[in-house]
């Protein structure tokens, strides 16, 4: 397994050469520092703590400058570990940039859901309402809570209730590596991942069994006008269109022939 700290920055849409659209979230993924390691001999498990954002040194600690100055580098903001086999030969102080991953691996990505504050049953569990007409007194609210038949007014645990909503630390899974770009330091994952924008992210090695699939080439804009990439790919559709007609064409006149050939067998 191997992981990187990033910040969700929210999503776009990017299309294939075959004029596919595939909405993404753009993470923004800037140079990680591994600041320390953990080992089996030592501390009973093997890690690698990651340092992401500098802090300036008047805002940290004298416990943190010190830690980050064993890695030759300024304390860092957010510092997290990552159980990460595939990453234990780097050293303390190397750098760990968005090429860690490649367009096609499939990644769970790991951050804290948007905060919505105490809500109803209804928003919080999508409960459904009661009738809102007719004189009836309940309609948004909770309902009865004794499901279990004769339970002495017991409350079970997991019932549904109003509450605390989103905040929460929430994995999504299965996601596909679209596109890597280290030079600008950002990841294009396929598809929605947790928290608001600017929020602290994970991307790791999914735990699933499937580690890659194959992804199709993205229209590329550079050294080209859009006029010329959206002709190629006006052409290409066109190509496809024609190809269909040649088909229905062939199709048509093989019915003609069975046709005539069964009129002629009468």
């Amino acid at each position: 397994m191997k992981g990187i700290l990033g910040r969700k920055l929210g999503m776009t849409q990017v299309f294939t050469i075959d004029g596919t659209l595939i909405p993404v979230t753009v993470i923004d993924v800037k140079p990680n520092v591994v600041l320390q390691k953990k080992t089996m001999e030592k501390d009973g498990y093997e890690a690698v703590q990651l340092g992401y954002e500098d802090v300036k040194e008047h805002r940290a600690t004298k416990a943190a400058i010190g830690h980050a100055a064993k890695a030759n580098t300024a304390p860092k903001h957010y510092i997290r570990e990552i159980k990460a086999d595939e990453m234990m030969n780097l050293e303390v102080g190397a750098v760990v940039k968005a090429d860690l991953f490649k367009a096609g691996d499939i990644v769970d990505v790991q951050g804290t859901s948007k905060g919505h504050g105490y809500s109803g049953t209804i928003v919080r569990n999508n409960a459904s309402r009661g009738p809102m007409s007719h004189g009836s007194g309940h309609h948004r609210h909770i309902g009865s809570l004794a499901t279990n038949g004769r339970n002495n007014g017991v409350v079970n645990k997991g019932t549904v209730m109003p509450g605390q909503y989103g905040g929460y630390t929430t994995t999504m899974q299965n996601l596909t590596v679209i596109k890597v770009d280290a030079e600008e330091g950002y990841i294009l994952v396929k598809g929605n991942i947790p928290g608001p924008k600017r929020g602290l992210v994970m991307i790791h090695t999914t735990v699933k069994p499937k580690k890659e699939t194959a992804v199709e080439e993205l229209i590329s804009y550079a050294g080209t006008s859009v006029e010329e990439e959206l002709e190629k790919v006006s052409d290409t559709i066109n190509a496809e269109l024609a190809e269909e007609e040649k088909a229905k064409e062939a199709l048509e006149a093989s019915k003609k022939a069975a046709a005539s050939a069964a009129r002629k067998g009468k």
